[in-house]
Parts: structure tokens; sequence; C-alpha cells
């Protein structure tokens, strides 16, 4: 673990215990320095402006009233609060059901197929700073939830396997095949964007 990441769990650590002994500005503190992190990941798990925003409340308001307990021992917050909103925007989706997958991106993870070295495709967060940013974002909500989990969480949040295997609840080798298989699926989309692109 770095230096930078011991000193980060200790902030989270102290500022939790100042919240939960009723320091307002402690928990003003913490929706500061994990905020702006944990919207960008309900924003593209989820595609929705609105429902990324009640995921953000919620996973905050579940910490303040202890409804999400974190446990400082097992991990980073940032960590804890990313499996917190994607366990809700499950629920959310559960709910309602709109849902609309590429063709062959829904298949079990331990089928058959070609996949992609981890470092084979270029990070998102480029192309996301880029004009091609809106069918980067259109191509992700396209994805299978479990395929989106892993590639937001690998490529935008630069976590690890086993980072993303904990928020999961899953193994590192499901991690591996759903991120493999997440950027096969939106490579293929992407490339069929830029062939119109440049046709136009």
């Amino acid at each position: 673990m770095t230096t930078t990441t011991t000193n980060n769990n200790s902030a989270d650590t102290d500022l939790l215990r100042r919240m939960r002994s009723g320091a307002a500005d402690a928990f003003a503190a913490l929706y500061r320095r994990h905020q702006g992190p944990l919207y960008r990941f309900a924003l593209l798990r989820c595609g929705s402006a609105d429902t990324a925003a009640d995921v953000v409340q919620e996973a905050f308001m579940g910490l303040l009233t202890e409804r999400f307990r974190f446990d400082p021992l097992r991990g980073q917050l940032q960590h804890f609060l990313f499996g917190v909103a994607r366990n809700l925007i499950l629920k959310h989706e559960t709910a309602h059901r709109r849902h609309q997958a590429l063709p062959g991106t829904d298949d079990d993870d331990d089928s058959d197929g070609p996949e992609l070295a981890a470092d084979d495709a270029c990070p998102l967060v480029r192309l996301l700073d880029n004009e091609a940013a809106e069918e980067v974002r259109r191509a992700l909500a396209l994805l299978a939830p479990h395929y989106r989990d892993a590639v937001i969480l690998y490529e935008m949040h630069e976590l690890s396997y086993a980072e993303i295997a904990d928020i999961c609840q899953v193994d590192i080798g499901t991690v591996r095949s759903r991120l493999s298989r997440g950027r096969a699926a939106l490579a293929k989309r992407l490339a069929g964007w830029r062939t119109t692109a440049s046709a136009a």
C-alpha cells in the first residue's frame, strides 16, 4: 500500500470517527473528497444524471446514518462507496428493467471467444476527454452491467483486478474475463462509429 493511500485511509478514518461523533464539517469534508469520483462512476454506470445524483445522495446518507457501515480494516472508503453505489444501481435496474445490451455481450463469463489482453485497449479516460466522449458514453451504456462495472472501475478509476473483485463480489478471473469481453464489445461499437464518422 502506498504512502498516499495510507494517508488517505487515515484521513478518511479520522473524518468518519468525527462524523459519527456529530461533527457536520467532517461529513462535509468526506463528501468533498469522494463525491466527484463516486458521481462519475454512477453516471457512466447508469447513464442518467438524475439517477447518479440520487445514488450519490443515498450512499452518503447511508454512510451518515450508518445504514452502510464502513470498516477501515477491510479497505478504502472510496472502494466501499463504489460498491454501495453499484448495489444501489443494480436495485434500480432490477426495478425498472430498462437495460439494452449489445448483441453478444451478455454471454456467460466462461463462454469461449477471443479476449483482449488488459493492456491492449486505450484508456477510456483519454477517449472521454475528446470529441468522441458522447459516443463512448453511449457505447458504455449499451454494455451488459457486469461488463460496464469492470470497464469503468479499471479504465476510469484505475483500480486493480483485486479491488474490482472485492467491489463486485466476484473472483479475479471473472473480473479479467468481464474486462476483456467488455472492452471487445466497446471496441466493436466504437469501430462502427469511427467508420460512420469517416464516411461523413
